[in-house]
């Protein structure tokens, strides 16, 4: 019997588990390897950053939708897959052996060789990073109600990509909780994003990327761009504008970097040719080095033909990824023809600004407004993305239904 290791509990990681269950039941054994016994909705981080909800309202138990009878769960840290003997070392076990591998082990951001990024900024790539950002917000806010200072009700934000801007209009939405703490009247807190791009949004155009401006600026969420981050410190950021010299700074309490995203660090340990951290992988969805490891979700790279630039590694791109390698690894263990190769086919983007407003682009559709807050708010596509991993019983558990704000 073939062993598949699976590494991540993530979308791509919990899907392909899920899958490997349901279409090869009891052809194979499944090990899966995750630094935490649950699973996570990434795209629901700022949630709990923003302290609008905990952890346990957007993650469950991962034990509880693996099939004991084909499936072992391993707690612990992947240190480095070992290509040549097959095996993966962990940090507090022997290692492990396998098959095929599935590498599905997430994303981090990374510094970028800014000075002080690491020591100063918090980053938001996982549960305990967004547990720490909203654990400071507190402290900042109490802290203003003891001095005064008013670096406490600043927030700048490093970076304005999708999950920044997100977490931005999180925050303003919280801004009288957060006012509340600090003794203040709300619009005392600011919120700044710096953006390097000239761009603001570039997956956006037309009505939809109106929209969405217009209310990141109803949000009051200041965005500098083109800016560029020069150095962070413990009171401030420090960047530059375009075509200028001068440095600026933004003294700010509570400094967050979203910028920087890499694949996980065990893809450039174990010797995989890779790009920060991303693996370019093949029509198959295996690694260069070996025809055995797939490379799924944010540790890989996929060509999107018309553009020829690296499809955005989104939740629904990892669950495509998961469905076309079980497919693939199906067809090799049962001495099958193999699928044709991966070929992504997009559904949009949809982008959430506070708990009722979201812009977006589906089905070659564009949305704005109480639909689009419907279809993303992390509504009816998380809540399919729950049903993919989790089935019924963690939707019901953990999914969102609130469809009337």
């Amino acid at each position: 019997m073939k062993t598949i290791v699976v590494l991540g509990g993530g979308y791509a990681g919990l899907k392909t588990v899920v899958a490997l269950q349901k279409k090869m039941r009891n052809e194979v054994k499944i090990i899966l390897i995750n630094q935490n016994s649950y699973h996570y909705e990434t795209m629901r981080l700022y949630e709990v950053a923003s302290g609008s909800y905990p952890y346990t309202r957007m993650s469950y138990e991962l034990a509880d939708v693996l099939d004991r009878s084909m499936s072992e769960l391993i707690i612990d840290q992947v240190e480095k897959i070992d290509i040549k003997n097959k095996a993966i070392e962990l940090k507090n076990h022997a290692p492990i052996h396998y098959d095929y591998c599935v590498v599905a082990l997430g994303f981090i951001f990374n510094d970028m060789g800014i000075d002080g990024a690491k020591e100063y900024a918090l980053p938001m790539s996982n549960v305990k990073q967004a547990q720490a950002i909203r654990d400071h917000l507190k402290n900042e806010m109490k802290a203003y109600s003891e001095d005064h200072d008013p670096k406490h009700l600043s927030i700048a934000i490093c970076g304005a990509g999708f999950q920044a801007t997100e977490l931005a209009g999180a925050l303003a939405q919280a801004r009288p909780r957060f006012a509340k703490i600090a003794g203040v009247e709300p619009e005392k807190i600011t919120i700044k994003m710096i953006d390097g791009s000239e761009n603001t949004l570039p997956m956006f155009e037309g009505k939809v990327l109106k929209y969405a401006l217009k209310q990141i600026k109803k949000h009051r969420i200041e965005i500098l761009n083109p800016a560029y981050v020069q150095k962070v410190t413990d009171h401030s950021v420090m960047y530059k504008e375009k075509d200028s010299d001068d440095i600026k700074e933004i003294v700010a309490g509570t400094r967050i970097w979203m910028m920087g995203f890499s694949g996980s660090p065990v893809i450039e340990k174990s010797g995989f040719k890779n790009r920060r951290g991303r693996v370019m992988v093949s029509d198959h969805l295996t690694a260069p080095e070996s025809k055995d490891i797939y490379v799924l979700g944010d540790g890989s790279i996929v060509i999107n033909p018309a553009t020829k630039w690296a499809w955005p590694n989104t939740a629904q791109m990892a669950l495509s990824m998961a469905n076309y390698a079980v497919d693939d690894i199906r067809s090799r263990v049962n001495g099958q023809a193999r699928p044709t190769k991966y070929a992504y086919h997009d559904l949009g983007e949809v982008l959430t600004i506070g708990e009722s407003k979201a812009a977006g682009n589906a089905l070659g559709h564009g949305y704005r407004g109480y639909l689009a807050s419907a279809l993303k708010n992390k509504k009816i596509i998380i809540d399919k993305s729950l049903m993919e991993t989790g089935g019924l019983k963690e939707t019901l558990s953990v999914g969102r239904f609130d469809l009337y704000h």
